[in-house]
């Protein structure tokens, strides 16, 4: 059975009217996405509510099971359309607490740009459209791309153009690393 959207739910903002959104423009109930992702439909639920903040891992499994990236759902979560605009450190990302990731650009942009804090696990590979930049600013971090593994120090950048897997992880205690992405497609699309 469909749900009904309730009346000025459409402009739902923070991560939670995001995934709405997201699941509503595919025709996806709750049960579906809950299948999809592994998660449970009461979680989801919650999420969408903003009564609950995902993990960054769990944010990726809902992202995977509405055919999108995590980045684009935490881009969408504020999607003004600002030609100037301060993200602050204190800003509020909507992610778990423990999370680690914050996003440093807000809204519908060509480029996405997230700081990861701590420890990143190996676990999922990566392959995005656009092209991504990868840059530590503290610590060190393992990057597996085209079959060879990179290590990076502080300071260091890499770069890969889109459809590149790959996969990554800190390998350090208090490894900060910066990922800037840029999308084929046109803003707000």
């Amino acid at each position: 059975m469909k749900e009904t959207p309730a009346a000025g739910d459409a402009g739902s903002p923070g991560l939670g009217g995001a995934v709405r959104r997201r699941r509503r423009a595919l025709d996806l109930t709750l049960a579906a996405v809950a299948e999809r992702s592994g998660l449970s439909v009461p979680f989801l639920s919650q999420i969408e509510n903003e009564r609950a903040r995902p993990s960054m891992r769990s944010l990726q499994r809902i992202a995977d099971g509405l055919r999108t990236t995590a980045v684009e759902l935490l881009a969408a979560a504020d999607a003004g359309d600002r030609r100037v605009d301060v993200v602050r450190a204190r800003d509020d990302a909507g992610l778990a607490s423990d999370a680690g990731v914050r996003p440093l650009v807000r809204g519908h942009h060509q480029m996405h740009a997230l700081e990861f804090t701590g420890a990143q696990h190996a676990d999922r590979a990566f392959q995005h459209q656009g092209d991504e930049l990868m840059y530590v600013a503290d610590g060190t971090a393992e990057v597996e791309a085209d079959g060879r593994t990179y290590r990076l120090e502080r300071g260091d950048t890499l770069y890969l153009t889109g459809g590149v897997l790959h996969r990554w992880r800190a390998t350090s205690s208090g490894t900060r690393v910066l990922l800037v992405s840029v999308s084929d497609r046109p803003a707000g699309g």
